[in-house]
């Protein structure tokens, strides 16, 4: 079954940081889609745990600042985040983005498993 949003790796930076603590987190580049994003970390992170998200988009270069609620977490591997209280333009830059990677082929075509049936987007 495939993912009900389209994904794209189409991040050049992103700081993440635990809201609540000033120690930013080391992660890779995110699997996003309009809903949210997979991190890819090593640092655990529980359910329910709002983050701080800043990002630069490849293509556009447009920067979104939004906050992100982890809905699952795979130890070792990463966790799904869902954005909360993003803005209409942060919102529209991402669908405009994804719709640039799509257009040149740079989309994520994931299928859903057992194991990730709680992602969102």
């Amino acid at each position: 079954m495939l993912r009900n949003n389209p994904r794209a790796f189409c991040l050049r930076e992103i700081s993440v940081t635990y809201e609540g603590q000033n120690e930013e987190t080391i992660v890779k580049t995110p699997d996003l889609s309009i809903r949210g994003m997979f991190i890819s970390t090593h640092r655990p992170f529980p359910e329910g745990a709002v983050l701080n998200l800043r990002f630069r988009l490849a293509t556009t270069n447009a920067e979104v600042c939004t906050r992100g609620e982890v809905r699952y977490c795979l130890a070792g591997v990463g966790v799904g985040v869902e954005f909360i209280g993003i803005t209409s333009d942060a919102k529209t830059a991402i669908e405009k983005e994804l719709s640039l990677n799509a257009r040149n082929g740079n989309s994520s075509k994931k299928h859903k498993s057992n194991h990730n049936s709680k992602r969102s987007g």
